[in-house]
């Protein structure tokens, strides 16, 4: 979970119980429990804030329930209608294309099996988040996510970095 305390009983462990971060260490944006990926952390308020701004772009893989098509990724390109806080919300433009199965992402848990069909990936890069705003925009366009994991904020890039590992970026190459 990408909290850092939770005063309520709970089997998860949270960001601080992982490492011994410094004091005031907050998480910058977040990962619902369904998804997956790089989380920067920080204690500059100010770098929080930039990094949440428009001016940096995510990246996402998702991997969705059929095969996606050009037509949709088309769609996902000139923004979608979703539902945001109870209205209707169209997203801005953003980059998204069909990609091969990232198998450098192991998962522990299997999402289906080939019994309901195929799965694609696709590579969708926003500047905005809205809240579950990529799985809202793969259901818009008739391929619901199954799989989510943010693979880039900015210039700094998952990579090889596991669950739970933590790496300290000096400077997070934004102006």
């Amino acid at each position: 979970m990408s909290q850092f305390i939770y005063e309520l009983k709970r089997k998860k462990k949270l960001l601080g119980e992982l490492y011994d971060f410094p004091e005031g260490t907050m998480a910058i944006g977040r990962l619902d429990e369904d998804s997956e990926g790089l989380l920067l952390l920080t204690t500059d308020g100010m770098m929080s804030e930039i990094v949440r701004s428009k001016k940096v772009t995510k990246e996402y893989y998702a991997q969705v329930d059929g095969m996606i098509t050009q037509s949709a990724i088309e769609q996902l390109k000139r923004g979608v209608e979703i539902g945001f806080k109870g209205k209707k919300y169209t997203t801005l433009p953003c980059e998204a294309r069909g990609i091969e199965d990232p198998s450098f992402l192991p998962r522990t848990q299997k999402i289906r099996d080939a019994r309901h069909g195929p799965t694609s990936w696709i590579s969708i890069t926003l500047t905005e988040g809205k809240f579950r705003q990529v799985r809202k925009m793969t259901a818009a366009v008739g391929f619901p996510t199954l799989r989510l994991v943010r693979v880039r904020i900015g210039n700094i890039s998952l990579g090889a970095l596991q669950s739970g590992q933590v790496r300290e970026v000096k400077d997070f190459g934004i102006d």
